[in-house]
Parts: C-alpha cells; sequence; structure tokens
C-alpha cells in the first residue's frame, strides 16, 4: 500500500506522459479543502490557497507536455460536494488538467471504486475508509488488470461530457429544480 504523503505524491512527478484518474464517489473528505467546501456551501467566497500546490504540479507537468485527465463519475441530483467539485474542476481545467463529468446512470460496466492509471503501465487503485478518508493506493502492476482499466478509462472517457458543457447543464437543472420547489 502506498500511503498518502510524499511517496504517493511521486507518482505525480514522475509519470512520463499521461496520468488518468477515475473517480466514482459522491463524497470525499479531506482536511485540506473542509474550508474551502464550507464556504462553498454558504455561498461565500472560496478562499482557494489550499489547491495551489496542486495547480502548480498540473501547471508544471502540462506545460512539459505531460497530461492529466479525469473522468468523474456522478450522482444525479448532484450532491453538494459534485457541485463543490465541478466549481473547483474550473481551476483545474484551467492549470491544463482535462475533467470530464458521466452521469452514474450512463456508466454501466465501469469499477465502483477510484484509480490512478500512469502511462497506460502502472495503476494505483484508490482505498478509503467508511468515513470517506483517503487511505492510500494499492499498486497492480499487472498487465491484465492494466488493460481491463484501460479500457475502462477509454469507455468512460467516450461517455463523458467535458466539465464546461456538464457544469451549464447541472447549474440549469439545479436552479429549475430550485424554481419548482
Amino acid at each position: 500500500m502506498i500511503e498518502p504523503g510524499p511517496e504517493f505524491g511521486q507518482l505525480f512527478r514522475s509519470f512520463e506522459h499521461t496520468a488518468f484518474r477515475l473517480e466514482t464517489r459522491d463524497l470525499y473528505k479531506s482536511a485540506n479543502e473542509t474550508r474551502a467546501l464550507e464556504q462553498f456551501t454558504v455561498g461565500e467566497p472560496v478562499e482557494m490557497g489550499w489547491f495551489q500546490n496542486w495547480l502548480s504540479m498540473i501547471r508544471e507537468a502540462t506545460a512539459a507536455g505531460r497530461r492529466f485527465s479525469r473522468v468523474r463519475v456522478v450522482t444525479t441530483p448532484l450532491t453538494v460536494y459534485s457541485r463543490f467539485g465541478i466549481f473547483c474542476s474550473e481551476y483545474t481545467n484551467e492549470a491544463g488538467e482535462d475533467i470530464r463529468y458521466l452521469r452514474r446512470d450512463v456508466a454501466p460496466g465501469l469499477p465502483d471504486y477510484d484509480y490512478w492509471l500512469f502511462d497506460s503501465r502502472k495503476l494505483v487503485r484508490m482505498h478509503f475508509d467508511s468515513d470517506e478518508n483517503f487511505l492510500g493506493g494499492e499498486l497492480i502492476e499487472d498487465p491484465a488488470e492494466i488493460v481491463k482499466h484501460s479500457y475502462w478509462r477509454d469507455a468512460a472517457w467516450h461517455r463523458a461530457v467535458r466539465r464546461d458543457d456538464f457544469a451549464t447543464e447541472a447549474n440549469d437543472r439545479h436552479h429549475q429544480r430550485s424554481r419548482s420547489s
């Protein structure tokens, strides 16, 4: 198990070409984002200082020609956390990561767990506790598992919607529900 911290962080500095993440959870807990999520939830301006290291790393990687991409599988109607994720993804997309969204009801056949796939040859299955805290990643080097996860990456990517398009659709649906309540 690769625990959160420097060893896990090294995965993002050492890949050569691509880093892809499939996100399947409707909630993640991270002490780093607690205050920002609270601000977002009550409609206050969100202080994004906690996010700057991640954004800097993405900018550096994409400037060097390396690519970050991600598909978030989400339940609709969106949870507050998923709406917060859309808000944050505006910053990550601007930094160079390509984040796309896939509604859970059109994501059959995909795994129900998160993973990172680096250069289509290094797979890290992510593990969380029952309170949604990240515990670490399991490095999997079995070629058959990597091929299967590469297939899932491609299938998810094919069906996913660009962040900006999904955000517009989600915002419209949220306002329609608010007006009908």
